[in-house]
């Protein structure tokens, strides 16, 4: 699955974009590095077995409310082919997020996730094969705009 991160820089939140599945807000700044760890959402099907069972490594989920991501799942997605151009929306899943008292802005205030993605073909043949990520400013409320694709000359995938 492809993941792009970014960030929002003015909320100090980490955004993870699968592409075709789900959308992740988390509070506070971690690596691409971090992110691209596959979460220990899944159990070892071996009674005996543990994490450390898997072939590949994965991060804990944590346990402290602040750190628990929002999640957005894909609800509709179109194409224009004028503009050669993708749009998914992504709408929260809505499960109780217990209150934290970390003085940031907190995600439950976006409903929904609209990302943007130009298709760039020739992708595989480039390193890292990873897209920029990028949010963009908007006066949709409730909402959250993401555009995807090729990064620029001088653009890194990081916190600036």
């Amino acid at each position: 699955m492809q993941q792009s991160v970014c960030y929002d820089k003015t909320r100090s939140w980490t955004v993870s974009v699968s592409w075709g599945y789900a959308v992740q807000i988390y509070r506070g700044i971690f690596s691409v590095r971090e992110m691209e760890m596959p979460a220990r959402t899944f159990l070892n099907w071996h009674k005996r077995a543990d994490y450390t069972g898997f072939s590949f490594n994965t991060r804990p989920v944590t346990r402290h409310v602040c750190q628990k991501p929002f999640v957005y799942y894909l609800s509709k997605a179109s194409s224009n082919k004028k503009t050669n151009q993708t749009t998914c929306e992504h709408v929260r899943h809505r499960v109780p997020n217990p209150d934290c008292m970390w003085k940031m802005p907190d995600p439950s205030r976006i409903d929904r996730v609209e990302v943007y993605r130009k298709p760039d073909p020739n992708l595989w043949d480039k390193s890292p094969r990873r897209n920029c990520c990028r949010v963009l400013p908007t006066k949709k409320k409730g909402t959250m705009v993401i555009d995807v694709g090729v990064c620029g000359d001088d653009e890194v995938i990081e916190l600036r």
